[in-house]
């Protein structure tokens, strides 16, 4: 059987699961529930600093009557920070082409680097969305870059609860809660700029504000 056969079933059902996650009364837009960057890093299978170096739209699957089309994005992969089991080296990474199925608009062919997060479909293939952390590198704060390869890994045992109104308070020891949108009516804020939840012997879990020691190995990963 072609490789291609082998991939359009995960494709399609991708695909349809998106479709069917999308309340009806946003038929025309992508709805993402709010997540913070740690957890991002977290529950992504695929973290990458990379540049989009072309993108062409192609079909989403083998089959003739699927008419769902995808952009695939040919990238220059600067620096994997998870995903080493499931990927070497990403060339490309696919995106819904309809911005209802929260399909990511990135600029090709110039110097902006992104970072990256997706998940790895069972045919290796990247896939990305709008609800994936996606953002240019050089928004990221300098915590943010230190933390991607081990700050925040190393912390996924932490929750992070978003916190609408008040009283906000929390549920479970491991719980910090994020307070971006009460105060500043946005998600990334200062708080998930420059702040981690960290976990600590006992168990609990703490916001951290401030430089997290760094090891040399690191340190590669904060140069612009």
């Amino acid at each position: 059987m072609p490789r291609g056969s082998r991939a359009a079933p995960s494709w399609a059902l991708l695909l349809r699961l998106l479709a069917l996650l999308r309340p009806p009364a946003l038929s025309e837009a992508c709805s993402c529930a709010p997540t913070h960057p740690q957890q991002h890093v977290c529950y992504s299978a695929l973290v990458i600093r990379a540049k989009i170096a072309s993108e062409k739209v192609v079909p989403a699957s083998a089959d003739p009557a699927d008419t769902q089309k995808m952009i695939r994005y040919e990238i220059k992969q600067i620096k994997m920070f998870k995903g080493f089991e499931k990927v070497k080296d990403v060339q490309y990474i696919y995106t819904p082409l309809d911005s209802s199925l929260c399909g990511v608009k990135l600029e090709a062919n110039t110097q902006k680097q992104y970072l990256l997060t997706g998940q790895v479909l069972n045919d290796r293939k990247v896939f990305i969305h709008l609800c994936n952390y996606i953002e240019p590198w050089e928004n990221l704060s300098l915590l943010q870059r230190e933390s991607l390869n081990h700050h925040y890994q190393l912390n996924c045992g932490c929750q992070i609860t978003t916190c609408y109104t008040v009283p906000c308070t929390i549920s479970a020891p491991n719980e910090c809660l994020w307070t971006d949108w009460l105060l500043q009516r946005k998600l990334y804020g200062y708080q998930a700029q420059h702040y981690v939840c960290v976990k600590h012997v006992d168990g609990t879990c703490r916001w951290y504000q401030g430089h997290l020691p760094l090891r040399k190995e690191f340190v590669d990963i904060i140069q612009p």
